[in-house]
């Protein structure tokens, strides 16, 4: 009998799903699977039927119930990977950190071998690996912590996720008897050379597999609850990572990033990791996609457990393409592939400045520029004594967002990026000293790494000059990440509503808390999904961002020209409705008699006619539900440069929130004067 490898990952336990990828998908022959499984080829055979009664396969492959397993395959041979497990990343009740950890729990018990030294980071990933992990039977472990300790504000400290992984496989825990950040070199080195610390290093180093979570930069992330970035402008000091390991950061490439806390820190560095043999990585979540990446791409994993639609981002990101099964049939010829988009521009780079000046001609009674300060725009009827000031921004590529909500009862100044990228903290601050009044400035901004650094800089830059600043960071994007992640998510048309309810509160000369307080009611309240037809173009390039195919569409895109989280064949424009609606509802969950405020925005090339078609059904849904529609905005009102496509935003009112939304505005892409 022939000798079969262990099954990869993706595979689990199934023998069918093995055969069924190796025979339909690599085209293997049925003697030559039977050795690579090491069965007989009966077996072989009866597995295949066994697949086809099951509906497993018919003819070819399902494509959605072996998408994981392609992604998996995709994930290992581009980033060389000695394994690869893809989740689902929706469908059940359960928290993708939950699922993440079982997963990761599964891998770690089919990898971990009697006489393991098993290092581990913390994290709630971790914590849930540890908690779903069982015996197994082995012996002679030892669990080390990777790092020293933690702040025990949070219940995902080094030393919880290290014993209560030690206690679910029966092993020896052994802890780093100091802290993970300590307060300068010199006292690192002299922990370093205690007995007891040099003893569990020694330990530390002699870990043959290491169980590790990946972490973002975002200001909710576990980097930041357990406590590295405590101090002064420590995080202005990394402008360059992306993510972290281990409480090391990384770059883009990653590659070290440098900086006051590497001197400080005890526990694993990123050369003695590299050398562990079996590196498990179990992390997951589209806030995660960056730092990910620069893990995969600096070689720090080499077995991978994530989800489906991160491994689909991260892919992207590095040029692949989705390829389909191997069909027994040749597909029909596709329609030609638009390579190039044409566009009225001068020099692509002149295009965000004389987008600035024709809007500035365009709306001259409302808007003005900033003296010094070419990115930055003020409202004409803006900023006056006692009032809270109001400043938005992000990139170019959304228009009318960011100036089109800029006038009496929205804005007061707004800060200007490039395209898709975040406005440096300069513009920032000059739109924050021309909207303050004197009781303070709210800064309101998307979710997005870049612009929630430079805002968080200018803030600083702000106050040292005596001006109170509080930030809403909004999080409507509900395909961007779970509900268990909302701080997680991106901020997409959402900020629409966001920033007309912060824009009334200030106007109506509340406090500062107080309207911060309604812009981050309004954004829990707020939920976006979009659907895309066909990609946006760059405009130095003209060149599509992602390729879709002339029949399908892309589900819950971004608003930077991400493609989405899913991909599914073209639809009638109920269905595709009926897509958003469902999601929006089932994590809105209003009751019967509720109000909702509704955005069906145009992505940037997706004609009224075809808005309205889909506001009918919109309605129709809403209508079944026993939901009332307050007010409806239908048009272009946060683009993504020329996408074919649509996002629907429903903003669940309650009083407080009608009021303001009901309140007056005079701008360039909302004017009104009190009831709908």
């Amino acid at each position: 009998m022939p000798h079969s490898d262990a099954p990869p990952l993706r595979f689990g336990d199934d023998p069918l799903l093995w055969a069924a990828w190796l025979y339909y998908q690599d085209g293997l022959t049925q003697a030559e699977i039977a050795t690579r499984m090491g069965v007989s080829r009966p077996s072989v055979n009866s597995y295949l039927a066994d697949a086809r009664t099951r509906g497993i396969v018919s003819i070819e492959i399902d494509p959605e119930r072996f998408r994981a397993l392609s992604i998996a395959k995709a994930m290992q041979d581009h980033f060389g990977l000695d394994d690869c497990l893809v989740i689902p990343s929706g469908g059940t009740g359960s928290p993708l950190i939950d699922r993440l950890g079982a997963a990761g729990a599964q891998v770690l018990s089919r990898l971990a071998r009697s006489g393991d030294t098993i290092a581990v980071t913390w994290g709630r990933t971790m914590l849930s690996l540890a908690n779903r992990i069982g015996r197994g039977g082995l012996q002679d472990l030892r669990v080390v912590q990777a790092t020293g300790g933690t702040t025990a504000k949070i219940p995902w400290t080094p030393e919880a996720c290290a014993t209560r992984l030690a206690e679910a496989l029966g092993a020896r825990s052994i802890p780093i008897s100091a802290p993970a950040i300590v307060s300068s070199p010199d006292m690192r080195a002299l922990l370093m050379r205690e007995p007891v610390v040099a003893e569990q290093m020694a330990i530390l180093a002699q870990a043959n597999r290491i169980v590790l979570g990946i972490f973002s930069l975002r200001p909710e992330s576990t980097i930041h609850s357990s406590g590295f970035f405590d101090g002064p402008g420590m995080q202005g000091q990394y402008h360059a990572a992306v993510g972290s390991i281990a409480g090391r950061l990384i770059a883009a490439r990653g590659e070290p990033v440098d900086g006051p806390l590497e001197g400080r820190t005890i526990g694993v560095d990123l050369a003695a990791l590299k050398s562990v043999p079996c590196r498990i990585g179990v992390a997951g979540g589209m806030d995660k996609v960056q730092a990910i990446l620069a893990a995969l791409r600096g070689g720090y994993v080499n077995v991978m457990v994530t989800d489906a639609d991160t491994a689909r981002a991260i892919l992207t990101a590095e040029g692949h393409e989705d390829g389909p099964a191997r069909a027994v049939a040749a597909a029909p010829a596709a329609l030609p592939e638009r390579v190039r988009i044409k566009k009225f521009l001068n020099r692509p780079q002149d295009a965000v400045k004389e987008t600035v000046e024709g809007a500035l001609l365009a709306h001259q009674g409302l808007l003005a520029p900033i003296a010094g300060a070419p990115r930055a725009l003020r409202a004409v009827d803006g900023a006056r004594p006692g009032k809270v000031g109001l400043v938005i921004g992000g990139g170019s590529g959304h228009e009318p967002g960011f100036f089109g909500y800029l006038g009496r009862g929205l804005a007061d100044a707004v800060a200007i990026g490039n395209v898709f990228a975040a406005p440096p903290p300069d513009p920032i601050l000059a739109a924050t000293l021309a909207a303050d009044g004197g009781a303070g400035v709210l800064h309101i901004f998307g979710n997005f790494s870049g612009d929630v650094m430079n805002f968080e800089t200018a803030a600083e830059m702000a106050t040292a000059r005596g001006i109170r600043v509080r930030t809403v960071v909004t999080t409507d994007d509900i395909a961007s990440a779970p509900v268990d992640a909302r701080a997680a998510r991106r901020g997409v048309a959402g900020n629409v509503f966001v920033f007309k309810i912060a824009g009334a509160a200030c106007d109506r000369m509340l406090p500062l808390e107080t309207c911060a307080a309604l812009a981050l009611r309004a954004n829990a309240r707020c939920h976006t999904m979009g659907i895309a037809l066909e990609p946006g173009a760059s405009l130095e390039s003209g060149k599509p961002s992602f390729r879709l195919g002339p029949d399908d569409m892309e589900i819950g895109v971004g608003v930077h020209g991400e493609r989405g989280i899913a991909r599914a064949r073209l639809t009638t424009a109920d269905e595709a409705t009926d897509l958003i609606v469902d999601r929006i509802l089932d994590e809105m969950r209003p009751a019967e008699g509720d109000r909702v405020a509704l955005l069906v925005n145009s992505l940037g090339a997706t004609p009224q006619m075809e808005l309205y078609i889909l506001n009918r059904r919109l309605r129709q849904r809403l209508r079944a539900r026993g939901v009332g529609v307050h007010r409806t905005l239908i048009g272009h009102y946060y683009t993504s440069l020329d996408m074919a496509g649509v996002s629907i935003t429903a903003l669940h009112l309650d009083d407080e929130l009608t009021a303001l939304l009901d309140h007056p505005c005079s701008a360039p892409a909302w004017t009104q004067g009190g009831r709908p």
